[in-house]
């Protein structure tokens, strides 16, 4: 049956039976070009100030693949600055000279590697080694004069820390780590930097290193799982965000060898924060239940200042202008584009500084989802964010979708699948069950190891609300997830085979035996704490590995990856897709050859949209 006979079904089903929805109306090309659409729409993130303070550089998709793009700091026609065949995936422009810093991504891998260009794209300078070293941006000391950057180029199973000297045009070892980490900042005179030492996914410790003695002062002593993030002030204090004895991240300064609480929020934990060049303010990021909140920080009298009233729900990568006088961040929402924002501090005025493109979408027509909470099986409150149709009444056809990581959040973010699908009358949840961030370093930890099994289960306890809040139709739910959401797609389908009535599994682990082995070395070396350690505890492993339960699988799938992608290698995949065959269960398998972990191009983007809309209308309606 062809494509456009199988969503002509559900139509001629609501004929018969009489009354037919207003989502049901739209004639199946429409709802392909309204798909694609969506799925199309462009954005703009990563902003920052070129040293002249009078341009903004940025991050954007708009020609296809994600490049760098320049616009005047008060707004105005964007201008392109790179044209590589591969997506640029971070950038840096120096403080005081005209040179922006960025990662370029081979094939959209993590094999990133490290270049320096002029302000206008000129002047091409290759930093790195190339070949399949994996290399993160870091930042550049204030004088402009080094950037610091890491790479596994020595240590596969480890993330070094290099440095940058422009005046010499070379990149050297400056500090040696087991694990992976980063140069955080650099102090004023760059005698020493502040790294971050990853332990273990959700447990890394603060150091101050001094480069020339090599002598390194541990500022977060702490046991158990702890998250540290910071920044050196002017001054040379060291501001953070931490969770040492506490459950929520809050703002605070190293005081005394200690965190000296500055800022908390009951109801929200630190995101992020920013000091401005002078050292007087910080912009506090904070991240309640999923939206973003922001105030200033004065650095003076230690107090709150303003609380922002923001024009977007999510904000990301803070960035003040070389004045102070402005500040810069990506700007977006379930009805909004990721965006460029200014905000102007004196004047407290916020303005969008580009329009990132959606042609052929309505914004203002888009859902936005509601902020649902509920108890899991034993009394740990879960939440999510519910998209549902506008046309018809529930209970509806429901897609559910989990986010990667675990340690991710889901956002009320721009979701194409989910507003392609809420058009075709079926609702979209998007649950942050145990392990998500966002809630509380205990919440974060209430999965690892053999607790997975309980995260597992939240699966069921996401099912049963939706049906018994009349929200999901029975028979018609569908799952689906990127990354670990992967794996919870295929632990949901073999834990519970009878549940799901469509999957689609996106770059997802199925096995923890062969994602150990065929990872890159530096993300199994920290994952055995979230996991569990394959040499101690293979036989657990194996236990929380969906593929030896795959005979249980009754679930048609949809099964995406791309050939590149190094963090859950495309075994994985086909992993699932041959055990399937095997079983006679329907699946649908898209490999693209140009992708990582995750999509970067427009077209993959589209394609992987639009497969994904269609396999779940075809099966749920």
């Amino acid at each position: 049956m062809t494509t456009k006979a199988c969503q002509l079904l559900p139509l001629a089903f609501l004929l018969l039976c009489g009354a037919v929805p207003a989502y049901a109306q739209t004639n199946p090309a429409k709802l392909r070009e309204e798909i694609v659409a969506l799925a199309g729409m462009g954005y703009c993130r990563g902003g920052d100030y070129l040293a002249n303070g009078k341009d903004v550089v940025f991050i954007s998709n708009r020609s296809g693949s994600p490049q760098i793009w320049k616009v005047a700091a008060g707004g105005g026609k964007p201008v392109q600055l790179t044209t590589f065949p591969d997506p640029v995936t971070d950038l840096a422009p120096s403080p005081t000279r005209d040179l922006i810093a960025f990662e370029l991504a081979p094939g959209g891998g993590l094999n990133a590697q490290l270049y320096v260009m002029k302000g206008d794209g000129s002047g091409v300078k290759q930093l790195t080694k190339g070949g399949k070293t994996n290399n993160f941006l870091g930042p550049w000391s204030e004088d402009g004069a080094r950037l610091g950057f890491g790479s596994n180029e020595q240590n596969p199973t480890g993330v070094d820390f290099f440095i940058y000297e422009v005046s010499q045009g070379t990149a050297a070892l400056a500090v040696k780590n087991n694990g992976i980490g980063s140069i955080a900042d650099f102090s004023r005179d760059q005698q020493q930097v502040l790294v971050t030492r990853l332990a273990s996914r959700g447990n890394n410790n603060l150091s101050l290193y001094n480069l020339a003695t090599k002598e390194e002062k541990l500022l977060t002593p702490h046991e158990g799982p702890g998250t540290f993030f910071g920044q050196i002030a002017p001054s040379g204090d060291v501001y953070l965000g931490y969770n040492k004895d506490r459950d929520l991240l809050a703002f605070g300064r190293i005081s005394n060898g200690g965190p000296q609480l500055l800022a908390e929020r009951k109801d929200a934990e630190l995101a992020d924060f920013t000091i401005n060049h002078a050292g007087t303010m910080a912009v506090l990021v904070w991240n309640e239940k999923g939206r973003s909140k922001l105030s200033l920080f004065d650095l003076k009298t230690n107090k709150e200042t303003r609380q922002l009233a923001l024009p977007v729900e999510l904000v990301a990568g803070v960035a003040f202008s070389p004045d102070d006088q402005t500040v810069v961040f990506t700007g977006s929402g379930s009805r909004e584009p990721a965006n460029i924002w200014a905000y102007a501090v004196g004047r407290n005025q916020f303005k969008k500084i580009t329009d990132s493109p959606h042609a052929g979408v309505d914004l203002a027509a888009l859902v936005a989802p509601a902020l649902v909470a509920f108890p899991s099986f034993d009394g740990v409150p879960l939440s999510g964010w519910l998209y549902k149709p506008t046309g018809g009444k529930g209970p509806f056809p429901t897609v559910i979708s989990y986010h990667g990581g675990p340690e991710g959040q889901s956002v009320p973010s721009l979701n194409p699948t989910a507003q392609a699908l809420v058009k075709q009358g079926v609702a979209f949840f998007l649950p942050n069950v145990r392990g998500s961030s966002g809630f509380g370093k205990a919440f974060l930890n209430l999965d690892n190891g053999a607790l997975r099994v309980n995260g597992v289960k939240d699966i069921k306890a996401v099912s049963d609300y939706l049906i018994q809040a009349g929200i999901a139709k029975p028979g018609a739910l569908g799952i689906m997830g990127g990354s670990y959401g992967g794996y919870m797609v295929m632990a949901g389908v073999t834990q519970y085979p009878d549940m799901f009535a469509a999957g689609a599994n996106l770059f997802g682990v199925v096995n923890f035996e062969t994602f150990f082995q065929h990872t890159e070395p530096w993300m199994a070396a920290i994952s055995t704490v979230e996991y569990g350690d394959p040499a101690t505890q293979a036989a657990m492993l194996r236990e929380l590995s969906p593929i030896h339960k795959a005979d249980l699988i009754k679930t048609p799938l949809l099964v995406e990856h791309g050939a590149n992608d190094t963090n859950v290698p495309v075994v994985e995949a086909e992993q699932v897709v041959a055990a399937l065959k095997k079983n006679n269960i329907p699946v649908k398998y898209t490999l693209f050859p140009d992708e990582g972990h995750g999509w970067q191009k427009t077209n993959n983007r589209i394609t992987s949209t639009v497969e994904i809309v269609d396999w779940f209308t075809t099966r749920l309606k």
